[in-house]
């Protein structure tokens, strides 16, 4: 009976997910809802499901299976901008649809619940970043975190200035933005990683979507946390996590604390099984 519990949790996860599914199509009155949080949720729960039976490549199933969908489907197909502008958009047209959404549900109320798990199993960004050979840092982390706000705040000034001219068929704009900003975020994640070898250098210090993510995470209610009487502070955890955050520090203020994206390396790979 024991043995089974651990499989309520990616039950718990459907039926979160679920839950947001139906609410948003009965308010909505769209289908899509439906199909998209189901989907979505379906996703992460075999991913936490194939984690518990130790499958070496559950997290990368869970990366491609949400990240091509919001970037293929959602991103070209529907021509949906899902970046950060298209947040902008929907916002200043005070619309509740797709980007607002999609960001309400993963990158603003979500992460008190998750934390950065969306970085970790679901951006597209990082789908193709954890792809390059540098998994771990290799070199001392950068103090240059400072650029996420000028990215940030580029976005938002971009997207303002399209609504203050009154220029004609945004929408469209919109969706070509989501393309040029993708190559562009594709060119410099890759060129930052050979640079500085580290995969998650583009997450640390240039990436706008984090503005949001930081500060409601540091409240996240899943985090990984460490026994104290298991831990022999040997120093595996830090040395394979790619955001260099002190897990053995239980404390909200831990080093890096905020950018812990359950990617759970520290915990496989943990000789005392302390966390």
């Amino acid at each position: 009976m024991k043995n089974n519990r651990k499989y309520l949790l990616p039950l718990i996860m459907l039926l979160i997910f679920e839950t947001v599914a139906v609410t948003l199509w009965l308010t909505k009155d769209n289908l899509f809802y439906l199909f998209n949080f189901s989907y979505i949720g379906a996703s992460v729960s075999l991913g936490v499901f194939l984690y518990i039976k130790e499958h070496k490549y559950a997290r990368r199933i869970v990366q491609l299976l949400v990240g091509l969908y919001m970037l293929v489907y959602l991103g070209l197909i529907c021509e949906e901008n899902m970046q950060i502008e298209g947040f902008w958009y929907y916002l200043f047209t005070g619309a509740f649809e797709a980007a607002t959404i999609h960001y309400a549900v993963a990158k603003i109320f979500g992460p008190v619940l998750f934390g950065r798990g969306w970085c970790g199993y679901a951006c597209w960004t990082a789908m193709v970043l954890d792809f390059l050979p540098y998994k771990t840092p290799a070199l001392p982390r950068k103090k240059i975190g400072w650029i996420r706000y000028i990215t940030f705040a580029v976005s938002l000034i971009f997207v303002s200035a399209l609504f203050l001219a009154k220029v004609g068929n945004i929408e469209r704009i919109m969706f070509w933005a989501f393309i040029v900003g993708n190559i562009v975020y594709y060119g410099i994640g890759i060129a930052l990683a050979f640079a500085f070898k580290d995969n998650r250098a583009f997450c640390k210090y240039i990436c706008p979507i984090t503005v949001f993510l930081k500060p409601m995470s540091y409240f996240s209610l899943i985090r990984i946390k460490c026994d104290k009487n298991k831990c022999v502070d040997c120093g595996k955890c830090r040395s394979v996590c790619p955001m260099d955050v002190d897990v053995t520090d239980n404390s909200r203020k831990r080093e890096n604390g905020t950018e812990c994206i359950l990617c759970m390396e520290c915990v496989k790979n943990c000789p005392k099984d302390a966390l």
